[in-house]
């Protein structure tokens, strides 16, 4: 390219930004920044959400500033929760034309679709969410053909879809297989598991019948520990139990102390792997943190009650003083746990020996090939690095818990040693921005409730730049709640075949689910015991 016609590209973002004004930025071709700066030119750091700027201050400077030719999110999907900061903030830019980019528009139900298209500028009330609600969400799950042929319709006329395995798009992919790989208990292991899904059906009768009040968390927090039973035994830790069993007992707050905080933080981590909801404003937690009292909520929501009604608890009516004291976030950015010192390391399990197998097999092809090793708890992936050691296998690491020039090294170390052949990985970092095309291996540890976030992970390896045919091997154990949890992931991929008008996929498949409780009733009335 010629150096005149080179476009001009400026980056705007961080704390050291220089303020820009509208003829600043249109010295440039493109401008590129992330949701965050975004978020906070919207509402600038100080001002409480709930008195708003004046659209003439908005205007001023910054990014809102400018009429932009063109606005293009990547990863659009991030905007999903229509009553979060960064969905207004984008819908408030000023632009001629509105682009949003994802690979998973719909990653748990059509809300997520919904701010998409109020983004792009869907208009005929469409963009007002209770019309949203009342046309399309409420037809849809009551199964009336118009809502089917209005969905298909409006995206029809506004998505241009195109998905890899398209015979036209011909990326010249290498072939991708999967395979389930079913895996059975020992006797030990299937007594301990019984035990749980026993406990759970106990709590999910009290959260259901009229005696003595069962928590609805407690029921999450057991069904987590059936699906980390899965794994091994030793992630079924009781820290989170004692917790609840401690408020359920002496109502009102807990002290904030590393382990009450530890346990809070675990019991928020419940609640973002269930996708649970903000009670304030029922979409899916945004911003996720959890009150001194063990209720979940997205912060903006939680600090706007806090400030405004007397600083109670909006479930409980809890004393809540302030957000600093009485409000825990996730462990970290990608809600991944720290070690556990108190762990035993040489323990095996079921689905440790299946795995093991699998690579024993790999490497003893001699073909060179590398794999990845995706669960949603680092926890275990501390287990199954202890067992490498043991077993003379070169290895990376990567989790939310890392540094950036850590994760950095990994990804080098993936990519450039020939020596290293396995790459473990938190799934939650590696959903999105990452390229792993050194491996052609993936297992599965593991299956999280919304498939859109495994098939982003898996598209990391099986993506532009891959050269080998590529291996999915998901471990499941036979007979347990692990086969309900595929059944999920299969309605969710059903919904996105139905607003696209898709046939059938090869990782497609599955039932209707109903509601959340009946979801629980289902999942446990399978369970031994």
């Amino acid at each position: 390219m010629h150096e005149e016609k080179a476009l001009k590209v400026y980056t705007y973002h961080g704390a050291g930004r220089v303020s820009m004004k509208a003829e600043d930025f249109a010295q440039y071709d493109v401008v590129i920044t992330t949701y965050q700066t975004l978020a906070s030119d919207f509402m600038p750091r100080g001002k409480a959400a709930s008195t708003g700027v004046p659209e003439r201050k908005l205007r001023a400077s910054g990014l809102y500033g400018m009429d932009w030719r063109r606005i293009i999110l990547d990863e659009g999907h991030t905007i999903r929760n229509p009553s979060s900061k960064g969905a207004a903030a984008v819908t408030a830019l000023m632009a001629r034309s509105r682009w949003a980019l994802t690979g998973t528009p719909i990653i748990n139900s059509l809300k997520d679709l919904y701010c998409l298209l109020r983004f792009i500028g869907i208009t005929g009330g469409l963009e007002k969410l209770e019309v949203f609600n009342s046309v399309l969400i409420r037809p849809l799950k009551n199964g009336e053909p118009t809502a089917v042929f209005l969905l298909q319709a409006i995206m029809n006329a506004f998505t241009l879809r195109r998905r890899k395995e398209m015979a036209f798009i011909d990326l010249r992919l290498p072939k991708l297989d999967e395979y389930v790989h079913r895996i059975d208990f020992t006797e030990k292991e299937k007594e301990r598991y019984v035990a749980l899904a026993k406990e759970a059906k106990g709590v999910l009768t009290g959260v259901l019948g009229k005696g003595k009040e069962q928590t609805f968390a407690h029921l999450l927090e057991v069904l987590l520990r059936m699906r980390q039973c899965c794994n091994h035994w030793q992630l079924c830790g009781g820290r989170v139990t004692k917790l609840l069993a401690h408020l359920q007992e002496h109502g009102g707050t807990v002290d904030l102390n590393p382990e009450t905080k530890k346990a809070l933080q675990d019991v928020l981590q419940v609640q973002i792997e269930c996708q649970e909801l903000c009670p304030v404003c029922l979409e899916t937690l945004h911003n996720p943190v959890i009150t001194t009292c063990s209720h979940s909520f997205g912060l903006e929501c939680i600090a706007k009650v806090i400030e405004t009604q007397h600083k109670k608890c909006p479930m409980c009516r809890a004393e809540l003083p302030d957000v600093e004291s009485t409000l825990v976030g996730p462990a970290n950015e990608h809600g991944d746990e720290a070690a556990d010192d108190e762990m035993d390391l040489t323990q095996s399990s079921s689905k440790l020996e299946g795995m093991m197998k699998i690579l024993a097999a790999t490497r003893a092809s001699g073909r060179g090939e590398k794999t990845v090793v995706f669960s949603q708890w680092t926890r275990f992936l501390d287990i199954v690095m202890a067992r490498l050691d043991r077993d003379g296998y070169t290895y990376c690491r990567l989790d939310g818990t890392m540094t950036a020039a850590q994760r950095d090294g990994a990804l080098h170390a993936l990519e450039h040693d020939a020596g290293c052949t396995v790459m473990l990985a938190s799934l939650g970092v590696c959903a999105v921005g990452l390229n792993l095309t050194a491996a052609n291996q993936i297992i599965l540890s593991d299956s999280w409730w919304a498939p859109a976030i495994e098939d982003q992970a898996v598209d990391r390896v099986h993506r532009l730049g891959q050269k080998r045919e590529t291996r999915i091997f998901r471990l499941v154990v036979d007979k347990t709640i692990e086969d309900q949890v595929l059944e999920i992931q299969a309605e969710k991929r059903k919904l996105m075949r139905l607003a696209f008008s898709e046939g059938e996929g090869k990782r497609d498949g599955g039932k209707v689910k109903t509601g959340r409780l009946a979801d629980i009733q289902r999942l446990l009335a399978s369970q031994e015991g």
